[in-house]
């Protein structure tokens, strides 16, 4: 471990004055992620701004329906609250997928959203790592990429966005809270996380000193179900290899509203929008379902040892989808 500074931040304000004024700087909640990495050498921050005291902490009701889920919000609570169980379920089952009853008990949905991938080259600082050293390029695309990306990659980059909670976010068309020396802005969940392109080393939107202080959760849409589903080698404490999100409204036995995500594919949570063009005003039928996903999985571009994803992605989409539709 090499030696870092320390501040523990009284106020949001203060926090973002601090993480401007001192580069290098890292936020640290949970610290689930973060220290991992720091004890792997991959990150080496100078100073730790610690934001585990800022009210942060609450599931707050919004007009319409609505909620509003601060960043320190443990993924166990939220996972329990009882809005988030009745009306967003996809949510409450993308946390409990995510990880054990201690990690959810300590980590935060701010840092779930900005944990990092378990890509092993990313991980090893012994190897080459466009996105931990820009430039020195990507192992992975010849070398081990099972669990990789097969939608969204560069040849700079083939990473894959671990978090089960990020895609959940992505179907519900939530809303990122940011806060950074020009103020406060928000993003959409779906746009939060960022392709690698040439830049792989920017995982997401967030702009330097910007601090996630809460996400948004739209009301749900009416007469919609939701659900969550993920692929994984164990069946338990395992990142995903392909997940769904989904949330499906039907009326009269035609698609009313379809949003799908998908996780495990890409750099970021895949919104599905090909395919909910085919869903919307189509009648929900497994042929339905299965159309939509083939839309959608037609943009993929496997690589040499995880073309597998491609079919088990589009069994989870159909899967989920038919269940979703079903009476009852």
């Amino acid at each position: 471990m090499r030696p870092f500074g320390y501040l523990r931040a009284g106020s949001v304000d203060e926090a973002v004055r601090a993480a401007a004024g001192q580069p290098g700087a890292l936020f640290l909640a949970g610290g689930t992620n973060l220290v991992d990495l720091m004890k792997l050498g991959v990150e080496t921050p100078r100073t730790l701004i610690d934001i585990g005291r800022l009210p942060l902490d609450r599931i707050e009701e919004l007009p319409g329906g609505g909620l509003r889920v601060g960043a320190l919000v443990r993924n166990a609570d939220l996972a329990a609250a009882p809005a988030v169980r009745d009306r967003y379920p996809v949510l409450s089952q993308a946390l409990l997928a995510g990880a054990s009853g201690q990690l959810r008990n300590a980590a935060t949905t701010g840092g779930n959203l900005l944990q990092r991938t378990r890509c092993t080259y990313f991980q090893d600082t012994s190897k080459p790592c466009n996105k931990r050293e820009p430039g020195t390029g990507c192992p992975a695309v010849e070398g081990h990429h099972r669990e990789l990306a097969v939608l969204g990659h560069s040849a700079h980059c083939v990473a894959t966005q671990p978090s089960d909670f990020a895609v959940a976010l992505a179907a519900l068309d939530a809303t990122v809270h940011l806060h950074g020396p020009e103020g406060e802005r928000t993003v959409p969940a779906a746009d939060f996380h960022r392709l690698p392109g040439d830049t792989p080393e920017r995982d997401t939107e967030i702009r330097l000193g910007e601090l996630l202080t809460a996400v948004d959760l739209p009301p749900p849409a009416p007469g919609a179900r939701s659900r969550y589903r993920k692929a994984r080698d164990r069946a338990s404490y395992a990142f995903a290899l392909a997940s769904v999100a989904a949330v499906l409204a039907v009326r009269d036995g035609t698609v009313a509203h379809a949003a799908l995500a998908f996780g495990g594919l890409a750099h970021r949570p895949w919104r599905a929008r090909a395919a909910e063009d085919v869903l919307r005003g189509a009648p929900a039928t497994e042929d339905t379902f299965a159309r939509a996903a083939d839309a959608e999985l037609a943009a993929a571009r496997p690589l040499r040892d995880n073309g597998f994803k491609v079919p088990l992605a589009r069994a989870l989409a159909v899967g989920v989808l038919t269940d979703l539709a079903a009476p009852g």
